[in-house]
């Protein structure tokens, strides 16, 4: 089962995950992390530079979880970008030890297994922070994603590019297809921490933690992780049947496990 830790806003989850990394970095200099965009994990990123520091952050390397296929490197919502302007340049880390996947065109049909083998190479990720959709993807794993899928292209549902769009003038500048790291790929990592705020994320987040294993949600696939943490707000959480529980847990989990 995963462990559940329902906060009271994003700004709680948010310090609360934060901490973890900066532990994370201070025992290891050249920790791993698996870097996720948009709007949910902005909090944690947010929060890090207040708890770094003076920490040397120099050799901190990172993966992103995925990137558009066919967009201008230069366009502002390339998650080449994204992860630059959110994270690398805020809390200082080195960009040439960050690394998105490559969504050029050219070379879209090795791309994948180039960014299997850098992370391979990397000594795997220790702490991979993910969001989840509406519909209940990770990543860009659309429902009926295996749960072996390694890093590849994907096309995206219309619900992921509607969900998008308001990172863009329109529906029709957010792109079709993407490259993305599988869910087998994900499960690699040491430490899954699954972050969700609002009441859409509700249903979705019900599903991922209680619900059956199913391709159909892919956040299901949290379940076959040892370790897991669900960070949500209460609306997030309002779906889950053993929120009690969870609750009961966190305030009795002894201080020297951490998240």
């Amino acid at each position: 089962m995963a462990e559940v830790v329902i906060v009271p806003d994003r700004a709680a989850a948010g310090a609360l995950v934060a901490d973890e990394i900066a532990s994370l970095i201070q025992a290891d200099p050249e920790v791993v992390l698996g870097l996720a965009t948009g709007s949910t994990p902005l909090p944690v990123y947010q929060a890090l530079p207040a708890r770094l520091g003076g920490m040397d952050v120099s050799r901190v390397r990172g993966f992103a979880l995925d990137e558009y296929v066919g967009i201008d490197p230069t366009h502002p919502q390339s998650y080449r970008n994204v992860i630059l302007r959110e994270v690398v340049e805020p809390l200082g880390l080195d960009p040439r030890r960050i690394r998105t996947p490559d969504g050029a065109v050219d070379g879209a049909e090795h791309a994948g297994a180039d960014y299997e083998r850098a992370i391979a190479d990397a000594g795997g990720v220790e702490l991979q922070i993910l969001g989840i959709g509406t519909d209940g993807h990770i990543g860009f794993n659309e429902p009926g994603s295996s749960f072996a899928s390694l890093t590849r292209v994907k096309t995206l549902t219309e619900q992921t590019r509607r969900d998008n769009a308001r990172f863009f003038d329109s529906i029709d500048q957010v792109p079709m297809h993407c490259i993305t790291q599988g869910l087998g790929t994900i499960l690699r990592a040491r430490h899954l921490v699954l972050l969700a705020f609002g009441q859409r994320k509700a249903e979705a987040v019900a599903g991922a933690v209680e619900g059956p294993l199913t391709a159909s949600l892919p956040g299901s696939a949290i379940q076959l992780h040892p370790r897991v943490s669900v960070v949500v707000d209460e609306a997030a959480a309002s779906r889950l049947r053993l929120a009690d529980y969870y609750r009961h847990a966190w305030e009795n989990k002894p201080a020297w496990q951490g998240l």
